[in-house]
This record gives C-alpha cells, sequence and structure tokens, in this order.
C-alpha cells in the first residue's frame, strides 16, 4: 500500500527542527551555565539552591550533556521520528519527484 503522506517533507521538516534545536542550544547551555553559577551565590537557601538543581536537570534532559541523558530528550525525538518512517519511503518519493507524477501511457 501506497504512503499517502510525505515521508520527505517529515524528513525536512525534522531537519529544520534538529537545526533550531542546535541553535537554542548555544543559549539553553547559556542558561545552564549561569544557573550553575547562581548556586554558588553565598548563603543561598536550600531551597532556592534545590529549584536551580531542578532547572539545571531540566536543560541537561532537554538538550544533553547530563550522565542521564547524554544525547537531550529534544534530539532523541527527533530521532525517533526520524526511524519511524518506514525505510526507503523517502529515496521512493525522492526517485518518484525526479520522474515525475505523470502516469505512463505504456
Amino acid at each position: 500500500m501506497p504512503i499517502r503522506w510525505s515521508a520527505l517533507k517529515v524528513s525536512e521538516a525534522m531537519d529544520q527542527a534538529e537545526h533550531q534545536v542546535n541553535l537554542a542550544k548555544v543559549f539553553l547551555a547559556e542558561a545552564k551555565s549561569i544557573a550553575k553559577k547562581a548556586k554558588g551565590i553565598d548563603n543561598l537557601p536550600g531551597y532556592i539552591d534545590h529549584e536551580l538543581s531542578r532547572f539545571i536537570w531540566e536543560l541537561e534532559g532537554a538538550i544533553g550533556g547530563g550522565s542521564a541523558e547524554p544525547v537531550g530528550r529534544l534530539k532523541a525525538t527527533i530521532e525517533a521520528v526520524r526511524k519511524a518512517i518506514p525505510d526507503g519511503a523517502i529515496e521512493a518519493e525522492r526517485k518518484r519527484l525526479r520522474h515525475g507524477s505523470q502516469q505512463s501511457l505504456i
């Protein structure tokens, strides 16, 4: 049964999404660095330290870099979408687009 949705468009969308995640990663890494510095503020109450630690943990989970999620949930999810595309579907669609969508008379 032919695929009625565009595997190629999904793949291209994931490429664009990954690019944006890569751009955001720089800023989120800086946010993580700032939060780590904030943890070093003198006389920081435990409840603030706890929330800062949670913020750092969330950033590490999203972008990677922590021991629990070295790749990061965002990139792992993008990869899961890519793996869900049936094998050969993208190349078959590219081939079909190269040859046009007109049916042969033969």
